[in-house]
């Protein structure tokens, strides 16, 4: 593949390297700037990085919402989110997310996120992951941090029985069920919003296409049931799940400064935000959501 970098000088951002967060998930990419030009051959290394390691932290940066998008593109075209009405005024490609309200309205999606979930797993082509960055954030030690558990490692831990229960199985996503069940909060969806999103089945068991590795595709969100499950019965095994999966092993938390950013793939991961003080502190951060395929399972 050509460099699409060719003409330009890419050299700060030559000296790329890594730093493992934990023994099984998360690496800090260190010397990058991301507003820089940056080689093909380098960013090939950052997206490698991303799919073993499950999110990448890169801090530092200031970036416009142009920079944003055009880093964000290097991974595949962006998604813009159903709730339109919080994406970026000129840049639908930017979803915020925000506690903070001018003029009595709120300026991003508010008071979500707060238990594990995949981004966009309720599309028929979900989220090949996501670039999250900080612009106003409580201080460290008051709350809003983001956990992320990596699901290869997850389903690789699980005993025998379990993986060969959840293997074959198809699993219902649905925003709509879930939204109207959280968000009594919000405002209630068009008709419209709600014929972009019906429920879609998934396999419970995944390969990622990058890495080869299996992956438990559920989450505690968006997840609804297993086919021919029922909700209830399905909820408490994902419940289990979740519980099992929530343990240091296997999770980053992420303490946010402005100017960072947080890079998780949506294929091998699950995130939540952790509480804080809504009321009384500012929360602003914005979302690129890439594009991914449609999820598969390639057995053994």
């Amino acid at each position: 593949m050509p460099d699409t970098n060719a003409n330009q000088d890419t050299s700060a951002n030559d000296a790329v390297t890594f730093k493992h967060l934990k023994p099984l998930v998360g690496s800090e990419v260190l010397n990058v700037d991301l507003t820089r030009p940056m080689s093909d051959a380098t960013f090939a290394r950052i997206r490698k990085e991303m799919c073993e390691r499950g999110a990448l932290v890169i801090r530092g940066q200031s970036m416009t919402p142009e920079q944003h998008i055009a880093f964000s593109r290097r991974f595949g075209a962006l998604e813009h989110h159903v709730l339109n009405n919080f994406c970026l005024a000129d840049h639908p490609e930017i979803f915020v997310v925000s506690n903070i309200m001018e003029g009595g309205k709120h300026v991003g999606a508010y008071d979500g996120s707060k238990t594990y979930h995949i981004d966009l797993s309720y599309m028929q082509v979900p989220s090949l992951g996501s670039v999250f960055y900080c612009l106003e954030h409580p201080p460290i030690g008051s709350g809003g941090e983001t956990s992320v558990i990596n699901m290869s490692a997850v389903y690789e831990a699980l005993p025998e029985e379990k993986r060969t229960f959840f293997a074959g199985r198809g699993a219902v996503h649905d925003y709509v069920w879930n939204y109207e069940r959280v968000h009594t909060d919000r405002p209630p969806l068009t008709e419209e919003q709600k014929q972009r999103v019906p429920p879609v089945t998934h396999p419970a068991v995944c390969t990622h296409p990058e890495t080869g590795r299996d992956v438990l595709y559920i989450d505690d969100n968006f997840f609804r049931r297993f086919e021919g499950t029922g909700d209830e019965e399905s909820r408490e095994i994902v419940e289990d799940l979740i519980a099992f999966a929530d343990q240091d092993q296997f999770r980053y938390v992420h303490a946010w400064t402005p100017g960072d950013v947080l890079i998780w793939d949506n294929r091998s991961s699950i995130h939540k935000r952790l509480p804080f003080d809504t009321e009384n502190t500012r929360r602003l951060m914005h979302r690129t959501t890439i594009i991914g395929e449609k999820p598969f399972h390639k057995a053994s």
